[in-house]
């Protein structure tokens, strides 16, 4: 018995990578999977010779599990309600939503144009709503249902020329704590997951430096499918009392990430001013500014 066994799990941006991993563990785990992937290039334009979901559903079905492509949008509410649908007809039910489809468009910030900005958040963002919004009737109906999505360290630590992509997976967290928090009364759960993993986006990163080569040289240390067990852990019954969280795997480490609470406080009797502030609240949280980290600058030893 497996531990997904009757269960029907999508999985987005599932034709590689990250994404790939996932769907083979669950199908491996006794799920039923949608596979989806528009197999497209990485910034969204365009189409890949074959169909990436077609051979990841093959493979699953070759070794003796179920599942079927999916070629639908994220970015479109209608995608969306699409693969949740594809889920219903092929396999009668849903029970887990990975959303992992992802696209880039790198650039430094006072070169991004309005399209970058809205292109990104299109895929991760209002991807991420579209396909749990249309499951979420049916995991409410069966008063059960996992959400696992992906965010990024870019987007809770930052890194450099990814203002639409850290955005885009910072308002992920937000996303989930919510569907967490609204969910929470028909047993549904809700998880972030920031993956560390050598991917096709990641690989598109500079490496012109010596600094951005050393980083590229780490990188590649950082194995796609790993991220893909706790996945699997995250989506079954074991799962259950696991909501409202962020995670991330590298590996073989797993992290808990904190999520924002007040770490100092000011006050004073006669209200502020802003000629108090300055003089006295700036210089009282000096101590406890966070430095303008990059997501290097946190994660500094050699994967395990």
């Amino acid at each position: 018995m497996g531990m997904m066994d009757g269960k029907v799990a999508l999985v987005t941006g599932a034709g590689r990578g990250v994404g790939r991993g996932i769907a083979l563990d669950l199908a491996r785990a006794g799920a039923a999977v949608v596979v989806n992937d528009l197999g497209v290039a990485l910034d969204g334009s365009g189409a890949d010779e074959g169909s990436p979901a077609e051979q990841v559903a093959a493979e699953i079905v070759a070794m003796g599990g179920r599942a079927v492509a999916n070629h639908d949008s994220v970015a479109e509410w209608a995608g969306g309600c699409a693969m949740v649908k594809t889920a219903i007809d092929h396999f009668g039910r849903i029970d887990a939503v990975v959303n992992n489809a992802g696209n880039l468009r790198d650039v430094l910030f006072h070169k991004m144009t309005p399209d970058d900005f809205d292109a990104v958040l299109a895929v991760h963002l209002r991807g991420s709503f579209h396909t749990s919004r249309a499951a979420a009737p049916y995991f409410k109906e069966q008063a059960s249902g996992a959400f696992v999505h992906m965010t990024s360290t870019s987007g809770l630590v930052g890194n450099m020329g990814q203002a639409n992509y850290a955005a885009a997976k910072l308002g992920i967290v937000g996303l989930s704590k919510s569907i967490a928090l609204d969910m929470q009364r028909f047993n549904v759960r809700s998880n972030a997951v920031a993956p560390f993993a050598w991917t096709r986006m990641v690989s598109s990163i500079p490496n012109e430096t010596p600094e951005q080569q050393k980083r590229v040289e780490g990188l590649k240390k950082l194995v796609a499918e790993k991220i893909a067990p706790f996945v699997v852990a995250l989506c079954a019954d074991e799962g259950a009392r696991v909501t409202g969280q962020i995670f991330g795997v590298r590996n073989n480490e797993i992290y808990l990430f904190s999520q924002p609470r007040p770490i100092r406080t000011a006050h004073t009797a006669e209200g502020w001013t802003p000629e108090a502030i300055a003089e006295r609240v700036f210089d009282q949280f000096a101590n406890d500014f966070y430095p303008l980290h990059r997501s290097g600058d946190v994660f500094t030893w050699d994967p395990v």
